[in-house]
């Protein structure tokens, strides 16, 4: 489904990813972990052409993000993106905020797209809330409605950043929750997480990061079982003892 090839990035004349390679199976949930600034949330905004690369390739379901001739709005409405801030319309209802690129990008008729939100603002528990506007929810239930936006394109893939890191911790369980059923229930999804308990329980590989380079890349399993380099070992040991 994703296909990622020597793929180098730099801001100036920094680099940010470096020869970074990886595949990412039909199906399969990738776990993407490492340090502040490793170039985890870089990685998976490049897939979906938010950030420019200058070396390398990435295909998704057949398409080349970099090609010139590529539509990336198209490309993106098949790849679903979930940010960790939200980034609903605060103007708009949370039904509206579902249907408005339903209608604008893949031109359904409102009454369809207004159904199509409900049924997944039910999905994720929140049918109750459709007319009321961001601010007047929580920001787990923000987080839910911003994954049921995502769902409403009928992404073939779905790519998460860091959704969970602006939440008070008794909010992070509700998002989990929607993202472990939508993993059982065989969604594509590369995360970009700190929440090893999440990998452990859904991920069938860990991507390890530091300095722009992939360090490891391994089934769950192994990864948490013994990591293969020091760097991981250290990373580990830090986040799970506390």
């Amino acid at each position: 489904m994703i296909e990622i090839r020597d793929l180098s990035k730099a801001y100036g004349g920094t680099p940010v990813l470096k020869a970074c390679s990886t595949t990412v199976a039909k199906g399969e949930v990738v776990v993407v972990c490492g340090p502040s600034g490793s170039g985890k949330s870089t990685l998976i905004k490049c897939v979906n052409g938010l950030e420019p690369f200058q070396h390398g390739s990435i295909t998704v379901d057949g398409v080349s993000v970099g090609d010139p001739k590529t539509d990336l709005p198209r490309l993106r409405a098949r790849v679903g993106m979930v940010f960790q801030h939200f980034e609903l319309f605060p103007h708009m209802s949370v039904r509206k905020n579902l249907a408005l690129a339903q209608i604008r990008v893949l031109g359904r008729e409102a009454d369809e797209a207004d159904a199509r939100g409900l049924r997944l603002l039910d999905r994720v528990g929140l049918v109750a809330h459709a007319d009321k506007h961001p601010a007047q929810l929580s920001g787990g239930q923000q987080q839910r409605v911003a994954i049921a936006r995502a769902l409403a394109m009928d992404p073939v893939c779905m790519l998460f950043d860091e959704p969970t890191s602006a939440l008070d911790p008794e909010m992070i369980g509700e998002v989990l929750d929607v993202m472990v059923e939508l993993a059982r229930e065989g969604m594509t999804m590369m995360v970009v997480t700190h929440e090893m308990g999440f990998a452990r329980q859904v991920a069938h590989r860990v991507i390890f990061m530091d300095h722009g380079e992939i360090v490891e890349d391994a089934p769950a399993a192994q990864f948490f079982a013994a990591p293969a380099s020091e760097r991981a070992q250290g990373f580990l040991a830090r986040i799970l003892h506390h």
